[in-house]
């Protein structure tokens, strides 16, 4: 379960000031795989951050039941001068998972060979992708938060990431951020939209898609102001 309790959260002030979050009050139930959607810039990573605990809100509070994950991005959250597999053992030992058995896991869904040997910051993004995602697999979280994740790579990596992900959402929920719509449709249980600081949530994925296109739509051109 993830309670949000009068959340704010903006950046810069004034009437060019970006909200992310206003006054949001909000019940997530675990369990439960939820997409979160809204235009480019909406915050959606930022309240994805909120809910992680690694940004603070400006007001209000987030409370979590469980385990909760970081936000599972392209990049990873990883130190760049050690190598994947040093990554991957200090994970381990932060979140009390057996390192050899992770580091195997890790190797096999990865598939980068001898890179997972060398320092991080010469990964590629997709590199980092797979390395983030199956970091994040390979710990039992009660709540995973994706971040585009699962939209990048090759067809078989894509594939290999799904798979795994509805494994995991078999004892786990998670909020996912995609601009993937047909993935949502077929990974996500319920959704929210962000718009202005505001969600709404929807218990029917395919009613919050519509409301999410609707807001590309009408969206204002900024070329055309």
């Amino acid at each position: 379960m993830i309670t949000l309790s009068g959340v704010s959260k903006r950046y810069g002030r004034g009437a060019g000031a970006t909200v992310v979050a206003d006054n949001i009050s909000a019940r997530f139930r675990g369990g439960r795989s939820i997409a979160l959607l809204g235009c480019n810039g909406a915050g959606k990573s930022s309240l994805l951050r909120i809910i992680a605990g690694t940004m603070d809100p400006d007001q209000g509070r987030v409370e979590t039941s469980g385990r909760v994950s970081w936000p599972i991005g392209i990049t990873g959250s990883f130190h760049g001068d050690l190598s994947g597999r040093q990554n991957i053992r200090f994970l381990a030992r932060v979140y009390g998972v057996d390192a050899a058995s992770m580091v195997d896991a890790v190797e096999s869904f990865a598939q980068i060979g001898r890179h997972l040997r060398q320092p991080v910051k010469t990964y590629s993004a997709g590199m980092k992708a797979r390395l983030a995602f199956g970091c994040a697999m390979a710990i039992p979280f009660d709540t995973y938060l994706v971040d585009e994740v699962t939209s990048v790579g090759d067809a078989g990596f894509k594939e290999r990431s799904k798979t795994l992900f509805l494994d995991r959402m078999q004892r786990a929920g998670a909020i996912v951020v995609s601009h993937t719509l047909p993935l949502l449709r077929e990974i996500c249980d319920e959704a929210v939209v962000l718009s202005q600081g505001r969600i709404t949530h929807y218990l029917d994925v395919e009613a919050a898609i519509d409301h999410h296109l609707s807001l590309i739509r009408n969206r204002p051109n900024p070329h055309h102001a």
